[in-house]
């Protein structure tokens, strides 16, 4: 396990739970983005629906052309809490909401011709908006069907090798994506793939959006053949290229901070604490995953209770009556007590912008601390007002 920056961070300085951002990892990550961006002659925006943290929307400013929305309210939040462009796609427009997005979007892509039919009106009076379209890239390289756009009965974006470049004459550009946390190797089969399905369409557009999913700041990560390949699909397409990094901007720059309630046996140990994985985490439930926790050992979560004979493994799980509400099970280096403090790694993107307060669960605070200066702030804590206010 490689805490990283987090092996010299002290728990206790925090509430619980507590999210725990990274600013100098966030800074690190944002370089790589924008060395990316300059040498290759591309742009990166932030994508909202990863990553939202607004308390270091600085950094990302400085670094970053803007934001990338998943509908209004990330448009706003984009527009009056970041910097730079604001790109907007949602799968679902409602027409209410349509002036606003088009007002705050320089960029908004449809995702049918459906839509731009049902709104070309309105669209063709927005004369600082420029349009594009989603086109499905039939490629892929997910697979987990949850988290896969190009799968079957995809609802994202349109065949676009049915289309001819006449049907591209409203739009600008297009927007394609097939990617989730892979290296550059998905990446250059993923791009060659757009290209040899979309080339007829390149001359009818100027740019095209390669959507994220695409873990450019991981440690090791070819970034200089990234660039390589970026500068030569922009120098045969001639068109300016859009990459939408979201966790690549938090990658290694968050972690989830807990304090253990309750330890029991119900065949074997089970370590509760104040941090939920359905609550505050859901990825580890939904992908699934094991997040690491410093001290620990990862072990198969299918491990059943009579296989344990180590007094120091434990199955971990959240506060919530959800029977499933489990983080991971570990071989700790030492078995949890009530009141000790646990750090789970790698938590900052699909974690924050996706907790709930089921169960009336608290939500975590929000820290920031700088692993360079160890400078440390409590930018946020919410209370029973926040859980009140999210029910009606």
């Amino acid at each position: 396990m490689n805490a990283g920056n987090f092996a010299r961070f002290d728990p206790a300085r925090v509430p619980t739970p507590c999210y725990v951002i990274d600013r100098a990892r966030i800074v690190r990550n944002c370089r790589v983005l924008r060395r990316i961006a300059d040498e290759a002659g591309v742009k990166a925006l932030l994508a909202l629906k990863a990553f939202s943290t607004f308390a270091v929307a600085d950094v990302i400013g400085e670094y970053l052309d803007g934001t990338a929305a998943s509908g209004l309210y990330e448009a706003i939040l984009g527009g009056s809490r970041f910097s730079g462009e604001v790109h907007t796609f949602a799968p679902g427009l409602k027409q209410e909401d349509l002036a606003e997005m088009l007002q705050l979007s320089d960029h908004l892509i449809l995702n049918s011709l459906t839509q731009y039919r049902r709104f070309a009106p309105m669209l063709a009076a927005s004369e600082n908006t420029a349009l594009g379209l989603r086109l499905n890239p039939l490629h892929r390289e997910i697979e987990n069907p949850l988290y896969d756009p190009a799968g079957p009965w995809s609802r994202l974006g349109v065949d676009g090798t049915r289309l001819s470049p006449d049907d591209l004459a409203p739009f600008s550009g297009i927007h394609v994506h097939a990617l989730c946390d892979h290296g550059f190797a998905p990446f250059a089969r993923f791009l060659e793939a757009v290209e040899t399905r979309f080339a007829h369409l390149f001359p009818a557009i100027d740019w095209i959006n390669l959507g994220g999913g695409v873990l450019f700041t991981d440690d090791g990560f070819p970034v200089d053949d990234a660039i390589a390949l970026l500068k030569d699909f922009r120098a045969r397409t001639g068109l300016q290229i859009y990459l939408e990094p979201g966790t690549a901007v938090a990658l290694h720059a968050g972690a989830v901070v807990a304090e253990v309630v309750d330890v029991g046996v119900t065949g074997a140990p089970v370590v509760i604490t104040d941090a939920s994985a359905t609550c505050h985490m859901p990825d580890v439930l939904e992908a699934p995953f094991t997040p690491e926790c410093i001290g620990a050992e990862i072990l198969p979560r299918d491990l059943e209770p009579r296989n344990v004979n180590d007094p120091n493994i434990a199955r971990v799980g959240g506060p919530t009556c959800l029977a499933g509400d489990t983080i991971g099970t570990y071989r700790f280096e030492s078995m949890p007590a009530i009141g000790d403090r646990l750090v789970f790694l790698d938590l900052a993107y699909y974690t924050m912008v996706k907790n709930t307060t089921f169960n009336g669960t608290p939500l975590p605070a929000v820290a920031v601390w700088d692993s360079d200066t160890d400078s440390l702030e409590i930018v946020k804590e919410f209370s029973y007002a926040d859980f009140e206010n999210r029910l009606g």
